[in-house]
């Protein structure tokens, strides 16, 4: 695996450029590790987009979502790290991330992180 798992994305030529439409992506298998104790943490991550000029590859997306399986991250970084990295890699027009973690303790937890373009470069 790459040192920046950010390079595990890979993209592909957006099919029509000249109209905003919604890219809908759902992982119901999400899982990173508590920083704190080690334990799994288990998620729905949701990843909306209008893509610009690339969109993702979802072979690719699968590897990069797994690389976060051992990694020790809370849920408000590891939320807006994929947002960054999917931004740096695609250049949307607009990304939102939802992250919905299975309770824990009793307590659930949604993170919700947004990108907006401030111009697009049509």
């Amino acid at each position: 695996m790459p040192e920046n798992p950010r390079e595990l994305l890979e993209t592909f030529a957006n099919p029509c450029p000249e109209r905003d439409y919604e890219i809908e992506i759902v992982c119901p298998e999400f899982t990173s590790l508590c920083p704190r104790t080690g334990q799994p943490d288990f998620g729905t991550l949701t990843i909306r987009y209008v893509p610009e000029q690339q969109c993702v590859e979802l072979k690719s997306l699968k590897f990069y979502l797994q690389s976060f399986r051992n990694q020790g991250i809370f849920y408000e970084s590891v939320t807006n790290r994929i947002l960054d990295d999917l931004v740096a890699v695609l250049a949307p027009r607009r990304m939102q991330i939802v992250a919905a973690f299975t309770p824990r303790g009793g307590i659930r937890t949604t993170v919700t992180a947004v990108h907006e373009a401030s111009a697009p470069p049509r």
